[in-house]
């Protein structure tokens, strides 16, 4: 039996998971631009002060949201780590 309210709710996660999967793919494109640049700059991979701002803002952003901040933090921790890892192979690669 089908459940109209069901349907509608799953409609939405859907249309927000496919939003999320386009904006991460957005910051991916800028941080790989980030990398590129880091990279034939000289500039270190990491940064682990602006790492630790932006970690303590999207904390202060969930808790304004009422978004769980641990989640938010490991959330972003995730995704800072897969950047450190594109840029350090960006400096690989510019370093021949």
């Amino acid at each position: 039996m089908p459940d109209e309210i069901l349907d509608g709710y799953r409609q939405s996660i859907d249309n927000i998971d496919a939003a999320l999967v386009c904006l991460l793919a957005e910051r991916f494109k800028v941080t790989q631009a980030v990398g590129r640049h880091k990279a034939t700059t000289g500039l270190p991979a990491a940064d682990p002060g602006r790492e630790e701002r932006q970690i303590a803002r999207l904390r202060r952003l969930a808790t304004e949201a009422r978004l769980d901040p641990e989640f938010s933090e490991k959330f972003l921790r995730f995704i800072i780590d897969e950047v450190i890892r594109h840029h350090a192979r960006h400096q690989a690669q510019a370093q021949g």
